[in-house]
Parts: C-alpha cells; structure tokens; sequence
C-alpha cells in the first residue's frame, strides 16, 4: 500500500468512525471523536512530509543495494504507526454495533496510537531541520550545540510513555513483541524493588506480584517505564541487564542452548610480552598489561568450542583456567580429539560498557561455534563506570595479542583471525583493530560488527530521533551508559532509610508488600472483568487507569481547539540561521512538578559536548547566547501554530553538557578518527538494524571506509530492535539475523587475501628506516596465502 492510499483509507475510515460516534452522546462516544478527529489532523500533516521525504531517501543511503539511514527508518515507524491505526479504525467500524464491543477498552487503544501519531509528528519536524541543516549526505548534525542540544532538551520534556504502554514494539515484527513485553513488565517491577535492599526472596515475591497489575494496565506499565528510563542510574541498568548472569537463567539457557565439548573461563595474568611487526618479523614489539584506572590486572576470557582440539587439553591452557560452578569441558567417555581450526574467532561482548559478560552471550556464540566449526574466544573486559574508557580498550587489545601469540593453545592454527562484537562490542572491535595497526602487529583478516557505537556524542541524526521510542534503548539509558564510560559523572548512592533495614524490618516489609500486591491485583482484575458489564448500564461510568485519566484530561483537553496543520513548508523553511533563531521559544515548567536547580543537580544525566553549561550561563543574555538556565526555563523547539507535542507528566531528567574531549579521542568514536587512522583497517562486514537508533553511525562509518577505499560491506535486517543476537533464541526472526552475522563471518573466513597498508610501530616508525623494495614478509601473512 503506497503513502497515497494508506491516508486515503485512513481518513475514509475515520470519517465514518467520527460519523456513527456523533450518534452517541456518551463521554467514550466523545473520546472517540476527538482521537479520531486528532488522527486525522496528524495524518493531513504526515502525508506530504512523507512524500517529500521519500525524494530524498537515496541521498543517504550506503548504496543502492542498502536502501537505510535514519529518514527511512523514521518515516517507516509513522508508517507503521498508521497502519496500526488503520488496523484498530476497522475493528471499531466492524464491531461498534456489537453488544461485545469493549467500547472503553478500544478507545483507550485508539487514544494511545493517536499520542504516539502527535510525538511521531513531532519528530517529523526535527527530521526536516535536520535535513536543511546538515551537510549534503550527512546524517549527523556537525556542531556540537544547536539541533543537538534542543533534541536533548525536547527528549527531557517530551511524553514517553505512550510508547511503551499499549503501543510497545508496534514497530517492530510480531515475534519479537512478546517478548519485548515481558522484558517491559519484568523491568518496570525490577525497578520498583530496586532501592528496597530485600532479601532474595522478598525480591522475587514482590517481583512476582507487583508485575500483576503491569500486565492488567498498559499505561501504568508505560508511565512507570518512562519514569524509571528517567530517574533511574546506571547501577539500575547494570544490575537488570544482569539478571542473565544470575545462576538459575543462565542454567536454563545452557540447557536450552547448544552442546559444545569445551567451555573454560580462562584468567590471562598480566604479564608482557613479544609480538613481532607486520612489516619485519625480525623485530618485536612488547605488549604490556592493561593499566588504566585499577593497575595491572588479569584479563577474564571464556574459550568455546563445539568439538575438543589440539592444544585445548594441554596443561599450558588449563594452567589459566578459573574455578566455575559448572562443568567446563565435556570428557564423557573418551573424547575424540579434533586437528586445529585454520580459523579462531574472537568475540567482544555489548552491554552498553557496563553490563553483561560473555556468559550473557554465551546461547547464540554456542551455535556459531557449531555452525563455524571454529573455536570462539570471549573476552570478558572490565566495565564502566568502576572501569572506564580505555580500561576495557587496553584489556581487548591484550586479549588479542594473546590470542595471537598463543593461538595453538586455543585450537587454531591462526591462519584466519576474525573480530567479532556487537554493539559496544563493535565499537571494541574496530577501535582494537586500530591499536593493532598503530601498534605494528598483525591486525586480524576481517571485523564483523553487528549494530556498532561509532560516534559516542550527543549528536543529532534522524535515526538517534527514534530513542525517543525504543524500548531497548532509550535516549536517557544511552546517555547514563556513555557518561560512565566516559568516566564522567557520579552514581547515586543508595537510600540510607533502606539501607538501616534489619533482617526483621526486611521481613516486615516484604510481607506488607506481598499482601498489597495481592489485593491491587485482584481488585484490577475484578474490576477489568465487570467492566463492560458496568459499561452496558451507565455508559458514562467508565473505569479508568491513572494514565487513561491523564489522557483524557490533558491529551484531549490540550486538543479541543486544533488549528490547521502547517507541515506542508517548504524544507528550505527549516534552516537555522543561528542558536538565535526566533523559532526556539522558552517554555515554563508545569507548576504541579517544580524542579529546583539542586534537584536537576542530582538527578541530572551527562552527555558530553565541548562548551560547559556553567561557561553558558555566565554569559550576558544580549551576546547571541539562548541557553538559559535549566532551573528557570527549557528552550525548545517551535512547532506550527496549533501542534504541542505531548509533555511528560513524570517530570524530565537534566541532560547537562560538561566538557569532555575524551569522546572525541578516535579510540572511542572511531567515526571521528582521522584518516591515516581508518586506512590501517581490515575488511568491515556491519550488520545493522533499520529500526536501530544507531544505525546512522553503522551508515556514515560504513560511507567513510567506501570512500578511502576500504573494503566494506554494510548489512541491514528489518523490524528488529538493537541488540536482537541477544534474543536470536526467542524467535525466527532473530535467529535469522543472527544468521547474517555467521554469513557475514564466512565471508571474512573465505575472502582473498589482499595487501592492507600495514604501519611499523609508532616509536620505531621514527627511527628505522628500510627499503621499499624489500619489506619482508610476516609469517602470519606468509600462513595466510599459503
């Protein structure tokens, strides 16, 4: 269906919608007409920013072959967004008449999708300043304040909870929104029980009962998540992403997952050592141990591998083995032992440089190991923010040299070396293969990175936009993540009123809390049941959630008198001339949620850019300066007369700007490394998601390695969310994603060798001087033509 007829069949079916409910002088009849009536002014405004959009697509895509960037995938979710509605306005038509027909429940659903259209409409608009701002074929707006400090902004004070209620997921495939459901009702409950320091089981119970009354309501599931996303720190997240680490999860996906003969975790002392140069294999280079931050300290890793070979049984390897709970090699009977792998994969872990460990990835690296018939070894590096950047850098790339030096303990001949991570772990990927080439040594055959970090700043690009929506990954959560990676930034400590609580008090509690549970779920339940049933005798008595009140009392009331939508303007339109530009207007904070300067201080999130905020208020307002002082007043962005996107109701975190050059040091946004950096890179296989919000930094890294020549190969998988190899068991979908990356590491295994500029090491580069005609050989290079 083309963007003409999809509105065409929108506004027939709304008109007819609007036409029967005119009928019904009920409060849900009058509901109904006003969300329909808003569709309709969305959709009128929509249809022709589509429409331009879709002339300029191609600007920005990788290649013909890769029809993605972020306007795609913007205009894709309002698409989709659409349809749905589509979807629910036939529903209501077909059924209106009917005496089944859950009349409250319906509009509340048309109502949700109709506040997800206005926030969709809202982001359309940044999308095309965006795109008459930015430079030909550029997705990320290049100065460091203006558009990305007012999307930073917009997100603090924009409704969030529209998108994770009833809408969750809407815009990914079907199979995945299960689950991306569970994960919602599982860390809405988390977080409710976060601060409360109980016991084991009183987290467990409370979890468990709390999650009850998520599930009945959508939108205290959405508003409790957009408050949690907000206020919430880094430890939080650190410790949910974690819940696959605890014993009995991991237990259960081991057992579900593949069977591999060998599973060691292995502890690297830090202890230097020689690794020859590429270009003089008489000559060496020490690689010494990670010392960033903590000191020396060993380096964590876990060996993979679906069948027992050579070197993997020797005493040298298992003298680096670390004592686990479970069995680490499988010796049943008498194994057989299998010849080396020409091949070894190494693997870099996400979780956003501060979560998870390779025991997370282990389910989908079991089937790769299988499938690849090659050993894996992943690294399990320090994380942020007890270790920030470089810590986890310098432990990868020590992880590699001793992969490289020590191959044949690992089951490998090391005539292939291929990187592989996801995520962060893409970003270690790439930035590890720099140092290699800075350092001189051999730099692996090929990298594949799937949905990689590469520009680690708060800039603006249509498809970052789609933060605002993401389940996975929020704009507040990406931000918390790279400040503690950035090392800037404190923790919350915990509530000392919890923290007294004696193992009595604890008990206490949890039984308090376990009864409430019981008796708030039961009586929504009772309440859901008897609804419609209320419904038929007083049309007007309409049991409503705290979130449904709010939407009917602010959303709908805000609405009644909607001007004419002003999105047809020409794109030349958007143009900022300046930070001064009369269309950034303050707006006053809402009375009944005051926010102090104090209180931004102590909730405010990180996300760096150069200038500081203290540097900004300091300045005289006559001095073309518009930022104003957070604690009395938020520029945002000016829409047309008569649209206001939906403000939040749970107040909005302060994502200050503070000064951190660190971000744009190459090893951590290798988007930003020069180019005599990038030409000592190996083949680059990324694999992205459409519906990512970092798929900008997949496609813009992707144009910059084309255009010096690098052998690049760029991958996108469609209506999948950020991180989905962690979910590549959950559902086809995912696991035939996951099998784009294995095609994409094939590729790497069986690709012809060609010359890659290789560098000498940084301090010899200076001092030895050879002759061009007769640069010698590495012997990893002469294994690898042989």
């Amino acid at each position: 269906m083309d963007a003409r007829t999809m509105f065409q069949v929108l506004h027939s079916l709304t008109e007819d919608n609007i036409a029967f409910f005119r009928q019904n002088p009920s409060e849900t009849g009058r509901r109904f007409i006003d969300a329909f009536t808003r569709i309709q002014e969305h959709a009128q405004s929509l249809e022709p920013t589509m429409n331009n959009f879709a002339k300029v697509y191609h600007i920005f895509d990788f290649d013909e072959k890769t029809p993605a960037n972020g306007y795609r995938s913007l205009m894709k979710v309002v698409r989709s967004c659409v349809l749905h509605i589509i979807h629910k306005s036939r529903y209501v038509a077909a059924n209106r008449r009917s005496i089944f027909f859950r009349s409250s429940h319906n509009c509340t659903e048309i109502e949700a999708y109709c506040s997800a259209l206005t926030q969709l409409r809202a982001l359309s608009y940044f999308a095309q300043k965006l795109l008459t701002t930015n430079s030909h074929g550029n997705l990320f707006f290049e100065e460091e304040k203006g558009l990305s400090e007012e999307f930073v902004k917009e997100y603090c004070s924009m409704h969030k909870g529209c998108f994770y209620g009833r809408c969750l997921g809407f815009q990914f495939t079907p199979s995945i929104r299960p689950f991306l459901q569970t994960i919602s009702i599982g860390l809405v409950s988390f977080g409710e029980n976060f601060r409360k320091h109980e016991s084991g089981i009183g987290v467990a119970a409370s979890s468990l009962f709390t999650s009850g009354k998520y599930v009945i309501d959508p939108e205290l599931r959405g508003s409790e998540f957009e408050r949690i996303t907000q206020n919430l720190d880094v430890n939080f997240w650190k410790s949910f992403w974690n819940i696959t680490e605890t014993e009995i999860l991991a237990s259960l996906a081991s057992i579900a997952s593949t069977q591999v003969k060998v599973n060691k975790g292995l502890s690297v002392p830090p202890n230097s050592f020689e690794l020859p140069l590429a270009t003089d294999p008489n000559l060496t280079v020490t690689v010494t141990p990670p010392v960033a931050h903590s000191g020396p300290g060993a380096v964590q890793m876990r060996l993979l591998s679906y069948v027992l070979r050579e070197g993997q049984d020797s005493e040298e390897l298992n003298s680096f083995m670390k004592v686990e709970g479970q069995l680490n090699l499988d010796l049943r009977l008498k194994t057989k032992i299998f010849p080396r792998s020409s091949c070894l994969l190494i693997h870099f872990h996400g979780g956003g440089f501060v979560a998870q460990t390779s025991k997370s990835h282990e389910p989908y690296l079991k089937t790769w190991t299988c499938d690849l018939d090659m050993p894996i070894l992943s690294v399990d590096y320090s994380l942020a923010p007890e270790a920030p950047f470089p810590r986890a850098l310098e432990e990868c790339f020590f992880a590699y040299c001793w992969a490289v030096k020590n191959c044949h303990l690992l089951g490998s001949t090391g005539e292939k070396i291929c990187l592989a991570g996801d995520s962060a772990g893409g970003n270690l990927c790439i930035t590890v293969s720099m140092r290699a080439a800075a350092y001189g040594v051999r730099i692996p055959d090929g990298v594949m990175a799937a949905y990689p970090a590469t520009l680690l700043q708060a800039t603006a690009s249509p498809s970052r936009l789609l933060t605002l929506m993401d389940p996975l990954l929020p704009l507040s959560v990406l931000s918390k993540c790279l400040s503690a990676y950035a090392g800037i930034g404190g923790t919350q400590t915990l509530d000392k009123k919890h923290a007294t609580l004696s193992t009595v008090g604890l008990v206490r509690r949890d039984t308090a809390l376990l009864f409430r549970d019981l008796r708030l779920g039961a009586s929504a339940l009772l309440n859901s049941l008897l609804d419609s049933g209320r419904n038929q005798k007083n049309p007007e008595t309409v049991r409503k959630s705290v979130s449904e009140t709010a939407l009917s009392e602010e959303t709908l009331a805000n609405r009644q008198q909607t001007l004419k939508s002003k999105t047809c303007q020409n794109f030349g339109k958007h143009l900022i001339q300046d930070t001064c530009s009369p269309l950034m207007t303050p707006k006053e904070p809402k009375e009944e949620l005051p926010v102090t300067a104090s209180d931004r201080r102590k909730h405010s999130v990180t996300f760096f850019l150069e200038e500081e905020n203290e540097q900004e208020s300091a300045d005289p307002p006559g001095k073309g300066n518009t930022t104003t002082n957070s604690s009395t007043s938020l520029t945002t962005l000016a829409f047309p007369e008569g649209f206001e996107p939906l403000r939040s109701t749970e107040g909005f975190a302060d994502m200050t700007f503070q000064t951190s050059p660190i971000v744009r040091n190459p090893f951590m946004s290798p988007l930003l490394a020069p180019d005599e950096m990038l030409l000592g890179l190996p083949r680059l296989h990324i694999v992205a998601c459409a519906l990512d919000p970092m798929l900008d930094d997949s496609v813009m890294f992707a144009k910059r390695l084309r255009n010096l020549g690098k052998p690049v190969e760029l991958c996108v998988v469609e209506d999948l969310p950020h991180g989905f190899l962690s979910l590549s068991q959950l559902s086809r979908d995912t696991k035939d994603a996951a099998g784009v990356c294995i095609e994409q590491i094939r590729k790497v295994i069986a690709a012809k060798d060609t010359p890659v500029p290789t560098r000498k090491h940084r301090k010899l580069e200076r001092i030895i001087v050879t002759e061009p005609s007769k640069t010698p050989e590495s012997p990893a290079q002469k294994d690898v033509g042989a």
